[in-house]
Formats: C-alpha cells, sequence, structure tokens
C-alpha cells in the first residue's frame, strides 16, 4: 500500500536571485532577500535552494578586490549550506581581457559558462525569479 505524501513534505523551495548591477546598494538588497527567503522559510520547518546569480557590472559582487559584500557573502555561505553563488564565466574572462591580468572572484563563488544561461536553465527546473 502506497501512502500519500502532503506536497510540502517533499517538495523544497527554489529561487534565484540576479544581480547585474554594480550597485552596493542592490547588491546589499539582494542580500537582504537572501537572509529573508532563507528565515521565512526556515521557520516554517521548510527547506529552500537559493542560488545567486552574478553577470555583467554585476559581477563585481564577486570579485576578490572590488566587492563591497565581500565578508557579508563570506559570512552567509559559511551559515548557509543551501546558497550557490554563480558568476558568470563570460563576464569574468571579458573582466580579465580588459584588465590585462586575471580578475580573482571570492572563493565562495563558483563560475557558470554564462550568467544569463543560467538564469534560464533555473527558471526551466522550477526555480522562483527574484530581480531585488
Amino acid at each position: 500500500m502506497v501512502t500519500p505524501v502532503a506536497a510540502d513534505e517533499t517538495t523544497a523551495h527554489k529561487v534565484v536571485i540576479h544581480v547585474d548591477e554594480n550597485d552596493p546598494q542592490r547588491m546589499n538588497l539582494a542580500l537582504n532577500n537572501v537572509a529573508n527567503i532563507n528565515k521565512y522559510y526556515d521557520s516554517l520547518g521548510e527547506s529552500i535552494q537559493i542560488e545567486l546569480v552574478a553577470y555583467g557590472p554585476g559581477l563585481h559582487m564577486f570579485r576578490e578586490d572590488t566587492s563591497p559584500v565581500k565578508d557579508r557573502l563570506s559570512v552567509m555561505a559559511l551559515e548557509m549550506e543551501n546558497l550557490t553563488l554563480s558568476a558568470c564565466g563570460n563576464t569574468h574572462a571579458n573582466m580579465t581581457k580588459k584588465a590585462g591580468k586575471p580578475v580573482l572572484l571570492i572563493e565562495e563563488a563558483h563560475m557558470v559558462p554564462s550568467g544569463v544561461v543560467q538564469l534560464i536553465s533555473l527558471q526551466e527546473q522550477g526555480y522562483a525569479y527574484v530581480r531585488p
């Protein structure tokens, strides 16, 4: 006999947050969204996967040398196992070419081939989309 399981017990929530501006206020707003979303679902005892995708000028959010939110990102990444930081490989390559030297990213960020394609792929997988 198979017993039906309530949807909340098997379905994890998923959200992708998009940053494409080199604006500390916008970056902090995105991180506030991450913290608030995580806190809300945690209070319900429900799981959530959160992915933060940065590309274009927003990649400064993940740059070792220029991120105005580097310390906050490091703390959040340590405290939240459900948080993924995805950096656009296309933007990174262009920034490296323009700088004439390697552009280092914070260690918590991982590279994806394309930030835009990552957004599309995640939405096709059922992720909710947020652009603060």
